[in-house]
């Protein structure tokens, strides 16, 4: 992501509200949570594609029509929102003043809701009611003049300066009662920031650090004048502008073909604005239809990923890695240590009593017998009334027949406090303290053990927890859902495409009949019994910028994408190296893989040449078809792949192509060539090494033998 400016002004959201006007009439549908900074609401507008209303908490709101991974489960925000903006139309779009607040109204038949979003400090978005009651917030919030709560009725922030109602009266008393530099001033009392008070001071040519009360008529004047020429900029004009750090950047950007070019040439982004910024070099300057597509240009590719970044996160955060079970262990291990102290300071305490009760006997003694006797004339609830006209007993307890008695100082005082039983005799009444400390004792023995048992656990994990992050190795998840391709055999080719092939015949069926499109290409290894294979133009895995520190060096992160082949037809444009890859991929999946042989042939067609029709007479079995016309030959396709180590929309598994492809995308990969080893002890291996799971490795391997050459997979 660039290191640019982040968090926008009154001035983006001026114009940003000005875009979301165009949308008026759009249809909510559902809304996303993808990352706890970020909330998606998906808009339908008739004869228009899906477009994301993206709002990152206090940074920027934007819309795109990029992919973005979402999660399955949606968060509890996120089901609010669905529950009462799905299928609602957006009826008006406001900022508030000119504050940072964006104010969007959605009706349905239900009624009526509105979605706020505060961008100044941390951010905050929150739904309400017709009656301006708070239905839900992002994040509860409490400030020295509201309270942002589930159901207290929303109160805005404190009413900002608008500049494009600022008269000139008032701009003079704002100047007249600064005691800062004008630059300070013109950004905090009226509402600028420091980025647009630059502006005017440099189209009114005024130094940014005079005295604000100091500025003459004249100067006054050409202010004033300035704000006009920005706010009007700002009224009437269109779209975003965006500065590049030179022009090599600048020439990345607007030679761009696709997204992906466009990502790789946002780095050299330093500054967008809606408005003209005199400071910054105009050569450098490009002009886009819309500030939405600027701040996607900018940052489309990193908050497009916050569902990845999320999940990359958890790989550490969710204590599924030895590291967490380290630092739990080390905790387990604190509280242990804080109940013998707990123990030890009891037993101490119990035995002191014990010896104190012995030590003083005859007062002990003489304390029972008159209270055996006063119970014996008058009974326990009687002797509790009157005892505290008795010095020595602090209470008396008739259900338990017992007493809490003071037992003598030094200096005759009365000192600590014990319980006696009146049926038993002072020597019992000591023994009950020393079983006490013995109990206490004894739990000392058992947690001492138990902390051995996990000071040993923690040593272990965390050598462990070292040797993995050493060797990079992931943590594999259990998931109830799997990606939509792993139902078949799957592997990527040069620019990330999927080639999918049927596991049998049914799965031929399936594939040829739901995944084999009119843009994507057949592939068929020249083998009877080989698999339907599809190259998908559109659908594929392209890299995304990882959460640094998160996954281990050498390990891609990826993203699942259905936006690949821009400007192509079909997969024919593809070049012919992507398609040997293909055509070699389709024979390792069949049996020429055990054949014995070194190379192999398959063949390719279109997709409209494939078909269950067969002539009169004919039949053909499950997961058979005929293919029609022209067929392009692959021949000499060498019979090895690739495996390397990916992190997937969040998800740790491996990746499979030609070991050309998987090298360039991992830096850690083995390659998989026909071989005597079983692929069950090959996949094990590979498993036990970097902590992805034995059966999403399985699955990447083909039917057969194989010999397994490491390139830092195993053995980083």
């Amino acid at each position: 992501m660039s290191s640019m400016r982040e968090q926008s002004s009154s001035f983006e959201i001026a114009r940003i509200v000005s875009e979301l006007s165009e949308m008026i009439g759009s249809r909510a549908k559902k809304a996303y949570q993808p990352h706890y900074e970020q909330i998606v609401l998906r808009l339908n507008r008739k004869g228009c594609p899906s477009t994301d209303l993206v709002i990152v908490r206090g940074l920027r709101v934007y819309t795109s029509r990029r992919d973005r991974p979402m999660p399955t489960q949606p968060s509890q925000f996120a089901m609010i929102l669905r529950k009462h903006l799905n299928n609602s139309r957006l009826v008006s779009v406001e900022q508030r003043g000119f504050d940072r607040v964006i104010e969007l109204s959605f009706e349905h038949g239900r009624g009526g809701y509105k979605l706020v979003i505060e961008m100044f400090r941390d951010g905050n978005v929150l739904l309400l009611d017709e009656e301006g009651v708070i239905v839900q917030p992002l994040t509860h919030a409490k400030y020295a003049s509201r309270s942002l709560k589930k159901g207290v009725s929303y109160l805005p922030p404190p009413e900002a300066v608008d500049p494009r109602r600022l008269e000139r009266s008032d701009l003079n008393e704002i100047l007249d009662d600064s005691e800062h530099d004008l630059i300070r001033t013109l950004a905090s009392r009226v509402n600028l920031g420091r980025l647009y008070g630059s502006v005017a001071c440099s189209i009114a040519k005024l130094d940014e650090k005079t005295e604000s009360r100091t500025l003459t008529t004249d100067q006054r004047d050409s202010l004033e004048s300035a704000f006009q020429i920005m706010l009007e900029e700002l009224e009437n004009g269109k779209g975003g502008k965006i500065w590049l750090s030179n022009q090599e950047s600048k020439e990345l950007l607007e030679n761009s073909q696709n997204e992906s070019e466009r990502d790789s040439a946002s780095a050299g982004i330093v500054e967008f604005s809606p408005i003209d910024l005199p400071s910054m070099d105009g050569e450098m300057r490009i002009d886009v239809p819309s500030l939405s597509i600027a701040y996607d240009y900018a940052f489309g590719s990193h908050d497009a990923a916050a569902f990845i970044r999320r999940e990359e996160e958890r790989l550490v955060e969710s204590g599924e890695n030895l590291a967490d079970e380290g630092a739990k262990l080390s905790r387990r291990a604190s509280q242990q240590r804080a109940a013998i102290d707990r123990f030890n300071e009891r037993a101490a305490i119990a035995q002191d009593l014990g010896k104190a009760i012995q030590e003083n006997w005859e007062h002990v003694d003489s304390i029972i017998t008159q209270v055996s006797t006063a119970v014996g004339e008058r009974g326990w609830h009687e002797v509790a009334k009157l005892v505290h006209e008795v010095d020595w007993i602090d209470s008396v307890d008739p259900s338990k027949h017992s007493i809490v008695a003071y037992l003598p100082e030094e200096d005759g005082g009365m000192g600590a406090s014990v319980t006696l039983y009146a049926n038993k005799t002072v020597h019992q009444n000591a023994q009950r303290y020393f079983e006490e400390a013995r109990v206490h004792k004894n739990k000392i023995k058992g947690a001492l053990a138990a902390l051995e048992t996990t000071e040993y656990s923690r040593a272990k994990a965390e050598k462990k927890a070292a040797k993995d992050l050493a060797a990079g190795k992931l943590k594999g998840r259990k998931r109830a859902r799997k990606f939509w391709f792993e139902k078949y055999r799957w592997s990527i080719v040069s620019g990330g495409h999927l080639i999918i092939g049927g596991k049998d015949a049914k799965g031929n069926d399936v594939l040829v009949r739901k995944h084999l499109s009119s843009s994507d290409l057949y592939f068929h290894a020249d083998l009877h019994g080989a698999p339907s294979c599809s190259l998908k133009l559109k659908e594929g895995l392209i890299p995304v910028d990882s959460s640094k520190g998160v996954i281990p060096e050498g390990v891609a992160s990826m993203q699942i994408t259905q936006s690949l082949g821009e400007g192509l037809e079909d997969c024919n444009g593809l070049g012919e190296s992507t398609l040997n890859e293909a055509a070699q991929i389709a024979v390792c999946w069949s049996r020429a893989w055990g054949s014995g042989g070194a190379a192999a042939t398959a063949f390719n067609a279109k997709s409209s040449q494939v078909s269950k029709t067969t002539e009169t007479g004919e039949s053909l079995s499950k997961g058979s078809f005929v293919v029609r016309g022209q067929r392009n030959w692959h021949r000499g396709l060498a019979l090895e792949i690739a495996i390397g180590m990916a992190v997937v929309n969040g998800v740790p598994m491996p990746i499979s192509g030609v070991p050309k492809t998987i090298s360039e995308i991992c830096s850690r990969w083995a390659k998989i060539s026909p071989g005597r080893e079983k692929k069950e002890s090959v996949a094990n291996k590979i498993s036990k090494a970097t902590g992805l799971a034995q059966d999403d490795v399985l699955s990447c391997l083909p039917p057969g033998g194989c010999a397994i050459e490491d390139h830092g997979l195993i053995n980083p």
